[in-house]
């Protein structure tokens, strides 16, 4: 006969525990250390104090006051909005389709699909900086638009699709015995229920956006079309680094990511768990 199941604090203690505590640990101490030092002086940034003895404002003041702060933010919202919303219409009729709909090479195309997603954009910086200064793009909203849209689009319809494959069948076999059409089905019956898969997709889409960086350093160099990640990092100058200011600035771009997913954890969590699990 086996033992009772021992109580107290020490059933508690398992690798899964340690693990997990580790971690969060990892993860949420490097933005703690953020979140404090935003709120130091110069002289305090290098201390050992946990706690900024005289706490101030005076970083997130310089980040928006000495730099253009505010127009990076008003560049990146464009830029994520329209990129996450051009991604959105185009990957959810795509991903209806290659989830629900018979077609002849499925297959091939998702795996192409998935190759593009995991691309390094890198290795296409350089003719793509060449297309877009040769049709004048350089230094426009669509030289970020267009590539966040294309790169972010193959992952965005992955995760569509295999959301929608979870959806039961019948719903989209009676709306056709009604006489529905595949675009009306797609409206009315399929996209209500899909609503977490798509929450997901935007969500990586405008975070992809958000935090990118190389393709906006490289086809915008006018500081009046920067994003936030290029003009946190043209902070300061040649022999001085402002970290309380950068510091500053980056708690300020990392609220609308945590809003995001604060709001729509749930569906995040479902929309990853149905991509997973019926991937």
């Amino acid at each position: 006969m086996r033992s009772p199941v021992r109580k107290g604090w020490h059933r508690y203690i398992n690798g899964i525990t340690v693990a997990t505590t580790l971690t969060v640990l990892f993860v949420t101490l490097p933005i703690l250390f953020m979140l404090v030092s935003s709120f130091k002086g110069t002289a305090g940034i290098g201390s050992a104090a946990i706690y900024p003895k005289d706490p101030s404002l005076i970083n997130y003041n310089t980040a928006f006051s000495q730099y253009t702060f505010a127009r990076y933010i008003l560049n990146s919202v464009i830029v994520s909005v329209t990129s996450t919303a051009l991604v959105l219409a185009l990957a959810t009729p795509a991903g209806y389709a290659l989830g629900r709909l018979p077609m002849r090479g499925k297959m091939p195309l998702l795996v192409a699909l998935l190759m593009i997603s995991v691309f390094p954009a890198i290795a296409v910086i350089a003719p793509m900086f060449l297309l877009m200064r040769q049709i004048g793009w350089t230094n426009s909203y669509q030289a970020l638009v267009v590539p966040y849209t294309a790169f972010n689009l193959p992952f965005s319809i992955w995760i569509i699709r295999n959301y929608m494959m979870g959806i039961p069948k019948e719903m989209e076999e009676t709306a056709r015995i009604d006489g529905a059409s595949p675009i009306r089905t797609l409206v009315s019956i399929i996209l209500p229920p899909a609503r977490p898969g798509l929450f997901t997709a935007g969500i990586f889409t405008f975070t992809a956006c958000w935090t990118e960086f190389l393709m906006s350093l490289s086809f915008n160099s006018d500081n009046n079309f920067r994003t936030i990640p290029v003009g946190i990092a043209l902070f300061g100058g040649q022999y001085q680094i402002p970290y309380g200011t950068i510091f500053a600035a980056s708690c300020v771009a990392a609220i609308p990511i945590a809003i995001l997913v604060f709001i729509f954890r749930r569906s995040v969590v479902s929309g990853l768990t149905a991509g997973a699990v019926k991937g």
